[in-house]
Protein backbone atom coordinates (compact mmCIF):
# COMPACT_ATOMS: atom_id res chain seq x y z
CA UNK A 1 0.00 0.00 0.00
CA UNK A 2 1.56 3.29 -1.11
CA UNK A 3 0.59 6.94 -1.43
CA UNK A 4 1.42 8.84 -4.63
CA UNK A 5 0.91 12.52 -5.17
CA UNK A 6 -0.66 13.47 -8.49
CA UNK A 7 2.71 14.14 -10.15
CA UNK A 8 3.62 10.49 -9.67
CA UNK A 9 0.24 9.29 -10.92
CA UNK A 10 0.60 11.41 -14.06
CA UNK A 11 4.10 10.00 -14.65
CA UNK A 12 2.56 6.52 -14.59
CA UNK A 13 0.88 7.45 -17.90
CA UNK A 14 3.51 9.63 -19.50
CA UNK A 15 6.83 8.68 -21.04
CA UNK A 16 9.25 10.48 -18.76
CA UNK A 17 12.56 9.49 -17.16
CA UNK A 18 11.05 8.11 -13.91
CA UNK A 19 7.94 6.58 -15.50
CA UNK A 20 9.14 2.96 -15.66
CA UNK A 21 10.14 2.89 -11.98
CA UNK A 22 6.87 4.53 -10.97
CA UNK A 23 4.81 2.07 -13.04
CA UNK A 24 6.70 -0.85 -11.49
CA UNK A 25 6.02 0.43 -7.97
CA UNK A 26 2.34 1.09 -8.68
CA UNK A 27 1.85 -2.31 -10.29
CA UNK A 28 3.70 -4.13 -7.51
CA UNK A 29 1.65 -2.30 -4.88
CA UNK A 30 -1.62 -3.26 -6.53
CA UNK A 31 -3.47 -0.26 -5.14
CA UNK A 32 -2.14 3.24 -4.83
CA UNK A 33 -3.76 5.84 -2.58
CA UNK A 34 -4.00 9.57 -3.22
CA UNK A 35 -6.19 12.51 -2.34
CA UNK A 36 -9.21 12.79 -4.61
CA UNK A 37 -7.79 16.19 -5.55
CA UNK A 38 -5.24 14.15 -7.50
CA UNK A 39 -7.90 13.14 -10.04
CA UNK A 40 -8.28 16.75 -11.08
CA UNK A 41 -4.55 17.42 -10.94
CA UNK A 42 -3.77 14.46 -13.23
CA UNK A 43 -6.24 15.71 -15.82
CA UNK A 44 -4.63 19.12 -15.50
CA UNK A 45 -1.21 17.59 -16.28
CA UNK A 46 -2.63 15.77 -19.30
CA UNK A 47 -4.17 19.00 -20.56
CA UNK A 48 -0.91 20.89 -20.01
CA UNK A 49 0.87 18.27 -22.14
CA UNK A 50 -1.76 18.85 -24.86
CA UNK A 51 -1.41 22.63 -24.62
CA UNK A 52 2.39 22.41 -24.79
CA UNK A 53 2.25 20.14 -27.84
CA UNK A 54 3.84 17.13 -26.11
CA UNK A 55 0.73 15.11 -27.03
CA UNK A 56 -1.98 15.60 -29.63
CA UNK A 57 -5.77 15.51 -29.14
CA UNK A 58 -5.92 11.79 -29.88
CA UNK A 59 -3.18 11.10 -27.30
CA UNK A 60 -4.92 13.31 -24.76
CA UNK A 61 -8.19 11.42 -25.20
CA UNK A 62 -6.38 8.09 -24.92
CA UNK A 63 -4.70 9.16 -21.68
CA UNK A 64 -8.00 10.28 -20.17
CA UNK A 65 -9.74 7.04 -21.21
CA UNK A 66 -6.97 4.89 -19.73
CA UNK A 67 -6.95 6.94 -16.53
CA UNK A 68 -10.73 6.58 -16.21
CA UNK A 69 -10.48 2.82 -16.81
CA UNK A 70 -7.76 2.46 -14.18
CA UNK A 71 -9.82 4.51 -11.72
CA UNK A 72 -12.79 2.25 -12.39
CA UNK A 73 -10.69 -0.87 -11.86
CA UNK A 74 -9.46 0.41 -8.50
CA UNK A 75 -5.79 0.95 -9.30
CA UNK A 76 -6.08 4.38 -7.70
CA UNK A 77 -7.80 4.61 -4.32
CA UNK A 78 -9.09 8.15 -3.80
CA UNK A 79 -9.09 9.57 -0.28
CA UNK A 80 -11.94 12.07 0.18
CA UNK A 81 -11.19 15.65 1.11
CA UNK A 82 -12.74 16.41 4.48
CA UNK A 83 -12.85 19.41 6.76
CA UNK A 84 -10.57 17.51 9.16
CA UNK A 85 -7.95 17.05 6.44
CA UNK A 86 -8.15 20.74 5.56
CA UNK A 87 -7.66 21.60 9.24
CA UNK A 88 -4.68 19.23 9.49
CA UNK A 89 -3.13 20.83 6.42
CA UNK A 90 -3.76 24.31 7.82
CA UNK A 91 -2.18 23.35 11.14
CA UNK A 92 1.04 22.40 9.34
CA UNK A 93 1.48 26.00 8.23
CA UNK A 94 1.44 27.08 11.89
CA UNK A 95 4.36 24.75 12.60
CA UNK A 96 6.32 25.55 9.46
CA UNK A 97 9.28 27.91 9.44
CA UNK A 98 8.97 31.09 7.42
CA UNK A 99 11.40 29.58 4.89
CA UNK A 100 9.22 26.50 4.26
CA UNK A 101 7.57 26.59 0.83
CA UNK A 102 4.36 24.56 0.72
CA UNK A 103 1.51 24.89 -1.77
CA UNK A 104 -2.02 24.29 -0.51
CA UNK A 105 -2.55 21.24 -2.75
CA UNK A 106 0.74 19.75 -1.51
CA UNK A 107 -0.33 20.28 2.09
CA UNK A 108 -3.60 18.49 1.34
CA UNK A 109 -1.76 15.51 -0.18
CA UNK A 110 0.58 15.37 2.80
CA UNK A 111 -2.28 15.62 5.29
CA UNK A 112 -4.18 12.89 3.43
CA UNK A 113 -1.23 10.53 3.54
CA UNK A 114 -0.50 11.25 7.19
CA UNK A 115 -4.11 10.98 8.38
CA UNK A 116 -4.54 7.63 6.66
CA UNK A 117 -1.53 6.03 8.32
CA UNK A 118 1.05 6.24 5.55
CA UNK A 119 4.65 6.71 6.60
CA UNK A 120 5.87 7.73 3.15
CA UNK A 121 4.69 9.82 0.26
CA UNK A 122 6.00 9.10 -3.23
CA UNK A 123 6.62 12.17 -5.34
CA UNK A 124 9.16 13.77 -7.60
CA UNK A 125 8.15 17.25 -6.47
CA UNK A 126 10.93 18.80 -4.41
CA UNK A 127 8.49 20.94 -2.43
CA UNK A 128 6.36 17.95 -1.43
CA UNK A 129 9.47 15.99 -0.46
CA UNK A 130 10.81 18.90 1.61
CA UNK A 131 7.49 19.45 3.44
CA UNK A 132 6.85 15.75 4.17
CA UNK A 133 8.51 15.80 7.62
CA UNK A 134 6.03 18.46 8.80
CA UNK A 135 3.42 15.71 8.53
CA UNK A 136 5.56 12.94 10.01
CA UNK A 137 6.19 11.49 6.56
CA UNK A 138 9.26 10.46 4.64
CA UNK A 139 9.37 11.74 1.10
CA UNK A 140 10.43 9.13 -1.45
CA UNK A 141 11.47 9.87 -5.05
CA UNK A 142 12.21 7.33 -7.77
CA UNK A 143 15.88 6.92 -8.46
Amino acid sequence: MVYFDSAYIAKFYLEEPDSAAIATLATASGKVHSSVLGKLEVSSVFHRKLREGAIDARGHSALERQFDADCGQGLWIWIPVTAALIDQARAAYAGASKKQFMRAADALHLASASAHGFREIHSNDRHVLAAAPLFGLRGVAAT
